[in-house]
């Protein structure tokens, strides 16, 4: 059994992205967006649920735009166009659930310049079942 106080570790994460557990079916983030940072607009083959532990932002999903804050929960299904923006003077905090995984087993990504070249280079992917 994994366990986890997921918003205090949601908070302490000094990190853009850090895998915490990966399962079969699922795959557990803690995600820090920088002030006047970003996702980055992508697009998933996997289902993703987002849930803010605190900062505001924007959440545009296939071209629809909310604000978001501490508490709030965003569903993107497969295959819709989204991004994720820090609206803040602090970071943007959350934990996202993606099913099936999206990212390597126990990946950490110190920075989105470093998401993005990993990606790139194909050593960010999820453990073939």
């Amino acid at each position: 059994m994994e366990h986890f106080t997921i918003a205090t570790v949601a908070e302490r994460n000094p990190d853009f992205r850090r895998v915490l557990w990966t399962g079969k079916h699922t795959q557990l983030v803690v995600m820090t967006i920088p002030p006047g940072g970003e996702i980055g607009e992508e697009v998933h083959e996997v289902d993703q649920i987002l849930t803010f532990v605190s900062g505001v932002g924007t959440a545009t999903v296939s071209g629809q735009t909310r604000n978001v804050a501490q508490g709030d929960l965003v569903a993107v299904p497969a295959g819709h166009k989204h991004n994720f923006v820090n609206a803040g003077p602090n970071p943007l905090v959350l934990y996202t659930v993606y099913g099936p995984p999206e990212h390597a087993d126990g990946a950490v990504h110190r920075t989105k310049a470093e998401a993005d070249r990993l990606e790139a280079a194909g050593k960010d992917e999820p453990p073939q079942n």
